[in-house]
């Protein structure tokens, strides 16, 4: 019976456990987790599976492993959010698969996906051809996010001015006062472009700026750090 019980405690403490832990990372679905996420999931598994049902592992002991777990991830999401380059290692980096309406197989390659794996990816995103899509990003949770050629066509019929035929999708230049140079350079600009861009803004310094973005077609969009 004593048996019985303790293995209620555990699991009942586990079970909150888990639950708080995820609440303080701040995940949301499932289908949102990154590989980062994953693998901390099936640590988490490990960690209550192997101490449920072992006699010689104490409630204390359980509580400890959940809490240093959670530490673990929690300086590793906070690490992320002051080191930013780090986030392409942990969780990987999304990938344009569609570019203007052409299949990157090189990006396919890079990504593991075969056609049958996109085809099955645009079905979920009720679309059932390729000529519909002018842009499809792989993300780092397996999903697809998808751009149609209908919507950009929109986006063109409204902006008065004359739109180059080549089209591309809006880029992050600043993320919380930090330039994303990478982005920068794939955009073809330099650092005093977007400088000058802010100034025109009415952003002087750069640690001023929460959020950047660029579109060809609509310019950028700034947001001011609060």
């Amino acid at each position: 019976m004593d048996n019985f019980y303790y293995i209620t405690v555990k699991l009942v403490t586990a079970m909150v456990g888990l639950w708080l832990i995820t609440k303080l990372l701040g995940k949301k679905e499932i289908s949102q987790l990154t590989a980062f996420d994953f693998v901390s999931s099936l640590m988490l598994s490990e960690i209550v599976g192997n101490t449920l049902y072992d006699k010689e592992v104490t409630l204390s002991e359980l509580l400890y492993a959940l809490l240093l777990w959670a530490a673990m991830s929690l300086f590793l999401e906070k690490l992320v959010q002051f080191i930013p380059g780090l986030s392409k290692y942990l969780n990987g980096r999304a990938d344009i698969i569609i570019n203007q309406g052409k299949i990157d197989f090189r990006a396919m390659k890079r990504n593991n996906l075969d056609f049958d794996q996109l085809h099955t990816l645009l079905r979920e995103q009720n679309i059932f051809t390729v000529r519909e899509v002018a842009f499809a990003v792989f993300e780092t949770n397996g999903n697809i996010s998808v751009l149609k050629k209908s919507e950009v066509d929109s986006i063109i019929k409204k902006n008065p001015e004359p739109i180059e035929e080549s089209l591309s999708l809006p880029m992050v230049l600043v993320e919380n006062g930090r330039i994303q140079n990478e982005r920068l350079t794939r955009l073809g600009r330099t650092k005093q472009w977007l400088l000058e861009e802010l100034e025109n803004k009415g952003i002087h310094r750069l640690q001023d700026a929460l959020y950047v973005e660029w579109s060809e077609h609509q310019g950028m969009y700034v947001q001011r750090k609060e």
